[in-house]
């Protein structure tokens, strides 16, 4: 609920319990049965696992052994790292398709099946909360279900016999998740959901019938494809009151409004279309489950772009996407997990590799954070303007702006709401007469939370040159001059989409074109779907809101490239 509008209804509740209380004579005691009922066990236990962790690309790995997709073996000094860096669970995604034998009796290698149980101890030892769940299985096999029923639920069912036998007597801490992602090939979303339905309840029944600590032991069950539309949030509420058992969670992932989370048709901003896709995911799944007593487990979340690299969504637009979220998620009562293939937390030092990034993550699990319009802010040598940025408050003040470390005096900026005008000559004296690039460093401080940097960069219009090459090398000659790239246009001459993702002129980030040691590059995908002989505009967009043309045509596996 937005702050404002709660403490409007609080005071509004306040004022008419003031009213009733001066025209009574007396008050009566409240009435225990008015109360808010107590958490359940479930509740508890999903409230205590906040924040959460993925050991992802690891034991969920589709290979000979859990270094099979880069990653390092797991170590007792992974989990206690992750511990030290405040999370409460981690998330341990197993693929067992390939470890299974034949049927009927599907048996899972036992070499692999005590390695699942050595690192779930070892979390376990550390004192987290575990969540173990059925990986790549649901794209492996598990998805054939319509097609092969009754051979994939006696493996489903051989599966998790199995799991469910070898973890009865684990820790409570230790919760199962019945399938990954789960998706089925060739149906609709009813006939879907059937199939769904079925899995989650058999997993139920398995689990359960196991005894021992599995009798109660917290069980989570995922919407289709694990996603938070209505109608997959609907069809899952629907097995929870089948169910009826208060032992239970839903899952759901979430990446973000995918534009934003890949970086393509022009989504290379966290802004109001994005924004409201967050906030819309978080009151649905409130709604559906958290407002009934069931909880939920945000199982996977980040951007999906990230599985290339974290740059390819911009240093600032990330952080106020991660500083939302939490947000959300904590006045929802969500608890997150966040996604980490080996991108964030490195698995060898167990450093992290964008201490910014976790720190807004971090900070995130108690409070907001003021961000802004921007963290980058572009000044012309020789023209030099003032330049405002729109600071984003949530309520907090300004304590004082910083360059460099220093305390910047109230004269040398403008603050008037939440307006912060940098004057010329304070950018000026900043940028100097020194090289293009990042000449000082401002920080917003506020009230509470962490501070908002913004770098002051002097750069001026880029120049590109003539080039050749193959579609499989090509790069356009790009003297950056301290700007930097933010996303490309790509159009024939008739005016039409040119390359992949046609329904959008302004191309993905990364896959199709990136910018590179003194380059722009255009990836092979973006030829790929380029027509042979059709010459291509390019309009390349720049964070400080310049542009620059450029054409390309392929001739066959040649590329010529022209200013212009």
């Amino acid at each position: 609920m937005n702050r404002r509008l709660w403490a409007s209804a609080t005071a509004l509740v306040s004022t008419a319990a003031l009213a009733v209380g001066l025209a009574a004579p007396a008050a009566a005691a409240p009435d225990p049965a008015a109360r808010a009922p107590r958490q359940t066990a479930a509740e508890k236990t999903v409230a205590a696992m906040q924040p959460g962790w993925n050991l992802g690309n690891t034991l969920d790995s589709v290979g000979a052994d859990e270094t099979a997709w880069g990653n390092p073996r797991v170590t007792a000094d992974l989990f206690d790292a992750v511990e030290d860096a405040g999370f409460n669970s981690v998330r341990i995604p197993a693929t067992f398709g390939q470890h299974q034998g034949p049927a009927p009796e599907y048996a899972v290698d036992p070499v692999f099946l005590d390695r699942v149980e050595e690192v779930v101890d070892m979390a376990l030892d550390e004192g987290l909360y575990v969540l173990l769940d059925v990986h790549h299985d649901s794209w492996q096999w598990v998805n054939q279900m319509p097609a092969r029923h009754d051979e994939v639920v006696a493996q489903y069912d051989a599966l998790w016999e199995q799991l469910a036998e070898r973890f009865r007597d684990h820790s409570r801490r230790l919760l199962l998740e019945s399938v990954n992602e789960p998706q089925f090939a060739g149906v609709d979303d009813a006939q879907a959901y059937a199939l769904l339905d079925e899995l989650n309840v058999r997993f139920h029944e398995i689990v359960r019938a196991t005894g021992g600590r599995n009798a109660d032991r917290v069980l989570v069950l995922p919407t289709l494809h694990t996603n938070a539309e209505q109608g997959r949030l609907d069809a899952l509420t629907a097995t929870f009151e089948a169910l009826d058992d208060p032992n239970l969670a839903a899952t759901v992932h979430y990446y973000g409004y995918w534009p934003f989370s890949v970086n393509v048709a022009g989504g290379y901003r966290y802004d109001a279309t994005a924004q409201a896709d967050t906030e819309g995911t978080f009151t649905r799944v409130h709604d559906s489950f958290v407002a009934r007593g069931i909880p939920v487990i945000l199982g996977e979340y980040g951007l999906l772009g990230f599985d290339r690299h974290t740059g390819t969504i911009e240093q600032g637009e990330k952080l106020k996407f991660f500083e939302h979220l939490g947000h959300l998620a904590r006045t929802t009562g969500v608890t997150t997990m966040l996604w980490d293939n080996g991108q964030h937390l490195d698995r060898t030092t167990f450093e992290w590799q964008d201490p910014a990034l976790f720190a807004q993550i971090e900070e995130s699990w108690k409070r907001r954070s003021g961000t802004a319009s921007t963290d980058q802010v572009f000044v012309t040598p020789g023209a030099v303007t003032d330049q405002t940025v729109t600071l984003q408050l949530h309520d907090y003040r300004v304590k004082d702006v910083r360059l460099d470390g220093r305390k910047l005096k109230d004269r040398e900026y403008r603050l008037v709401g939440d307006q912060l005008t940098l004057p010329a000559a304070l950018l000026e004296r900043v940028v100097g007469t020194g090289a293009y690039g990042t000449r000082g460093v401002l920080e917003v401080r506020f009230s509470k939370g962490l501070p908002w940097r913004i770098e002051v960069v002097a750069a001026d219009a880029p120049v590109l040159a003539d080039a050749t090459g193959t579609v499989e090398a090509f790069a356009v000659p790009t003297d950056f001059r301290g700007d930097r790239l933010a996303t490309m246009e790509a159009r024939y001459a008739d005016g039409t989409n040119a390359g992949p993702h046609p329904w959008t002129s302004f191309k993905e980030f990364d896959v199709t074109f990136a910018p590179e040691d003194g380059h722009i590059v255009l990836r092979p995908a973006f030829f790929a779907e380029v027509t042979d002989g059709a010459p291509v505009s390019l309009t390349f967009h720049f964070w400080s809101g310049r542009t620059a043309e450029y054409t390309v045509t392929r001739t066959g596996t040649t590329v010529t490239g022209t200013v212009g």
